[in-house]
């Protein structure tokens, strides 16, 4: 049984999200809280699976919350945001910065057939997260630990870094992100499986937290260096002659994008000898072949540890089939990618 705490100023909000998720007999809502100050106190004294939060409410909001219950309290918090418009949303993506594991938008509307599949994405969200083991956000100042020496690849410059990513995702692509260098001359495609609508927010956030330029990916253009392209909801990127492929061809992996559609095109295309590869956090195995396709025809691949994943799912599966060449724990992974890009 998974216990949830639901956090929310609006007492309709948490009726529908308690109703929603009333209907999976594996969870259960064991709290609720009006503002952050109560959510800190009941997850100290309840000790949840998992707290589904708002951001905007009175006392203490969901930034000063979250920052707060993974310093003292550490619990997998899913942010609820009540907009998916890119501007609206970044203060949910802050929240992901502070701790938080994933964001959806928030239940809204009558009951439906559109409304029932939200509630299941919402349960399905719910229990995977709960599942994962977070850690402490201390309020300190990071202490620098030497880098990992990289093995090299054997041949040529790489000129494209292709990044796959999932649950706990998110937080891990900005972290890798934010340490490369402006420098580094290579294009970057981003598949992150995020809810549906928050793509843009994602790539919006990546742009002001990140030296690169990030946008979503757009049907038929070209690759540019110095620039970072994330996948759309709901729609593949591949790579076809050095050109974007927008597709909406069936999910692969129960994905859609799927990052096994990504790299799959980068070593069909004959491009994998400039590939460097990144498989980070992830529930599931989506990525792990794609990347043994792109190892066999020449790409360098590299995958996150076990120790920095929020789910070590999606890397475990490539390092099993032998997809990598190097395991790495998160902060080492940026300046291994830059001796590689400029070697």
């Amino acid at each position: 049984m998974v216990k949830v705490l639901i956090v929310d100023d609006s007492s309709l909000t948490r009726l529908v999200v308690r109703d929603l998720l009333s209907r999976d007999s594996g969870i259960s809502v064991i709290a609720e809280a009006e503002n952050g100050q109560e959510a800190i106190t009941l997850t100290q004294d309840l000790r949840p699976d998992l707290i589904i939060m708002d951001v905007m409410m009175p006392v203490m909001d969901g930034l000063t919350a979250v920052t707060e219950i993974m310093a003292t309290c550490p619990t997998p918090i899913l942010v609820l945001s009540g907009n998916v418009d890119p501007k609206d949303s970044r203060s949910a993506f802050n929240a992901i910065r502070l701790g938080a594991l994933d964001v959806m938008e928030k239940p809204k509307g009558v009951v439906t057939e559109a409304f029932e599949e939200i509630g299941t994405r919402l349960a399905e969200k719910v229990k995977t997260l709960a599942r994962v083991k977070v850690m402490h956000h201390f309020r300190r100042r990071r202490i620098s630990v030497p880098p990992t020496e990289p093995i090299l690849p054997p041949v040529g410059p790489r000129s494209i870094l292709a990044i796959g990513a999932s649950t706990g995702g998110p937080k891990a692509v900005m972290n890798l992100m934010k340490e490369l260098p402006k420098k580094t001359s290579c294009s970057i495609l981003i598949v992150q499986h995020i809810a549906p609508g928050f793509a843009e927010g994602f790539a919006d956030w990546l742009n002001r937290e990140c030296p690169f330029d990030v946008r979503l990916a757009r049907d038929g253009e070209t690759l540019e260096h110095g620039t970072a392209l994330v996948a759309p909801n709901n729609r593949h990127l591949q790579i076809s002659n050095e050109r974007v492929r927008l597709l909406d061809a069936p999910p692969v992996n129960n994905c859609r994008p799927s990052v096994d559609v990504l790299f799959k095109s980068l070593a069909d295309s004959g491009l994998a000898p400039k590939v460097l590869a990144v498989l980070l956090t992830g529930m599931g195995q989506d990525g792990a072949s794609g990347m043994r396709a792109l190892k066999a025809q020449g790409s360098f691949n590299i995958a996150q540890d076990e120790s920095t994943s929020a789910v070590f799912g999606m890397p475990r599966t490539a390092i099993a089939m032998g997809a990598v060449h190097q395991t790495l724990p998160l902060p080492e992974i940026p300046p291994v990618l830059c001796k590689i890009l400029h070697s």
